[in-house]
């Protein structure tokens, strides 16, 4: 078999102004996602560490050092913290790089539930980096994107809400992100820089877009409705918006799985 990549790089064409990306389907029957970059082709598993790799029996480089501080404050509740060294904090900030580029991925492709599952995974990297990381820089160093990657968590979450009608529930996440920066910047004491966050700005203005347009849906009658059974697609988009909302990020994607999958079969029938 060829190693060169040739064929695949001139039968799918870069875009310097917007990420270029698509779901392929292995081999073994798994998908995996790819980037196409200017220079070649960045391909993701779609679940697990995005390259695949196993870290010391656990999932990842985080998941390897939790369990390791769980060990180690089990056996000494009254030692010397768990302390994560320069070189941990690297390691980490490599893995976070790849999370980054499979959410972004995942947002463009619009699989939102499972860029709002690594977004929220990246947001608890940060904060056990807050609480551990040895420097004081290193904690700044991953602190510094949690309003981004707060603001697309929040789009990741809200954004299959609205497009179910869920609007309540859109709301409150989306006040739940707002709350989340606001919290950043008392932190960081740069609350007078809240007009000049663009996360913010974003987050209050698309809460303010969906408020304003808010419709109220017409119902039929009480006793009509009650003689309706749901239909499967309909007992699915319930199922999918609690998922969301209890953030069940794994089981929330193959419902929407499952909702395209009889939306084009019912299309078909018709």
């Amino acid at each position: 078999m060829s190693q060169d990549i040739t064929d695949i790089l001139i039968g799918w064409t870069f875009d310097p102004h917007k990420p270029t990306v698509r779901i392929i389907t292995a081999p073994d029957g798994s998908e995996k996602i790819q980037m196409r970059l200017e220079l070649g082709v960045l391909q993701m598993e779609l679940s697990g560490r995005p390259d695949g790799t196993r870290v010391e029996g656990t999932e990842s480089w985080l998941d390897y050092h939790v369990q390791q501080q769980q060990q180690r404050d089990a056996a000494n509740p009254d030692g010397a913290p768990y302390l994560l060294e320069p070189e941990a904090c690297e390691e980490l900030l490599r893995e976070g790089v790849q999370y980054y580029h499979r959410y972004i991925s995942l947002w463009h492709l619009g699989r939102y539930e499972l860029c709002a599952r690594d977004t929220k995974r990246n947001l608890r990297l940060f904060a056990f980096v807050r609480e551990h990381a040895r420097r004081d820089r290193d904690k700044l160093q991953f602190d510094q994107w949690r309003p981004y990657v707060t603001m697309m968590h929040t789009r990741a979450v809200a954004t299959p809400l609205v497009e179910l009608g869920e609007m309540d529930a859109a709301l409150g996440a989306i006040q739940a992100g707002i709350a989340a920066i606001e919290r950043f910047l008392v932190e960081y004491g740069q609350q007078e820089q809240a007009e000049q966050c663009q996360e913010l700005v974003h987050l209050k203005k698309w809460q303010e877009e969906l408020t304003a347009g808010r419709t109220p849906t017409a119902l039929p009658p009480a006793a009509v409705r009650e003689a309706l059974p749901p239909s499967p697609l309909e007992q699915l988009r319930s199922k999918l918006a609690r998922a969301v909302t209890e953030e069940r990020y794994e089981e929330a994607a193959q419902l929407r799985d499952e909702i395209r999958k009889l939306g084009d079969d019912s299309t078909q029938q018709a």
